[in-house]
């Protein structure tokens, strides 16, 4: 597409990714324009995709190229050989590829929930590539009961008759996203869908389900003092978004990362549970705010 505006249109890419079991194919939206060394990377929460990001990537393409990938499992990428590897490492390692296949040295982070925790993941790490992150309502700890309320709906075979079916099924398990308008929701919600000989299924790979239910006490106590240790070790600007009646992050956990991290802020949004989609015009200034300064 040319004319002045075609860095305001998405633009589908694709990067080969590696893990124990082969190589898997993770597929990205790109906006803005193409060598603009200044790089925004936005990663989305649990079974969403990079569509996520939509209305967020159009406000920023003049100022960033944005980057929105599909996680392995989700979207439009690639499933994974052995579902062992749904897990935090093997994502990070993915964005790693992903950011060599930008050519950047560095580049600003926007993750929402688990996009969260893998960008707090790789932030932690020596020579890290994160400049600057914004933290969309997940942190180092996770409150017990939001991940069971996650675990009664997540990998269920679940079949629609039509797609506004599966529309209003996102919208029954998706409340907590705040209010939005019809429209909104449909754009939310179409890129999670697929059609299958008449029958409308979730994209995502069932079998996330699987690894999320292995999760031993004791691997969750060590990945969350992981994270508490990457997010101290993090010398980069930090912003925790934390929705107002969040079940997944408290007001508490919020705090403390602030306290923990060198230079960090946190801001709650009104009216809003797990997660606020920046979808709404004042999150976005958020946002721009934040990483813009403006």
């Amino acid at each position: 597409m040319s004319g002045p505006d075609a860095t305001l249109q998405p633009r589908a890419r694709s990067v080969q990714c590696a893990s124990p079991a082969g190589l898997h194919r993770m597929a990205y939206t790109e906006w803005g324009e193409p060598g603009n060394p200044n790089v925004l990377l936005c990663v989305h929460g649990l079974t969403r995709s990079g569509r996520d990001f939509d209305v967020l990537a159009e406000a920023f393409a003049r100022d960033y190229r944005v980057v929105c990938p599909d996680v392995v499992g989700r979207g439009r990428s690639g499933r994974l050989a052995d579902a062992r590897y749904y897990s935090i490492p093997q994502y990070v390692s993915d964005m790693v590829t992903l950011i060599a296949r930008l050519n950047v040295e560095k580049l600003d982070w926007f993750g929402t929930s688990m996009g969260g925790l893998i960008g707090m993941s790789l932030a932690g790490l020596p020579d890290t590539p994160v400049r600057k992150m914004l933290v969309n309502d997940v942190g180092p700890r996770l409150e017990a009961g939001a991940l069971q309320r996650i675990g009664e709906y997540l990998g269920r075979p679940i079949q629609f008759e039509t797609q506004q079916q599966a529309i209003d099924y996102l919208w029954q398990i998706s409340q907590s996203f705040g209010p939005h308008t019809p429209e909104q929701w449909r754009a939310l919600s179409e890129p999670l869908l697929r059609e299958q000989n008449g029958v409308w299924t979730l994209r995502y790979d069932p079998r996330i389900g699987e690894a999320f239910g292995r999760i031993t006490p004791e691997q969750a106590a060590a990945g969350e003092a992981m994270l508490w240790q990457g997010l101290a070790a993090f010398d980069g600007p930090l912003l925790v978004v934390r929705g107002e009646r969040s079940d997944l992050l408290s007001r508490e956990t919020a705090a403390e990362m602030v306290g923990r991290a060198r230079h960090a802020t946190t801001v709650e949004i009104s009216g809003v549970g797990h997660a606020p989609t920046f979808v709404d015009p004042a999150q976005v200034q958020v946002a721009r705010t934040f990483f813009l300064g403006r």
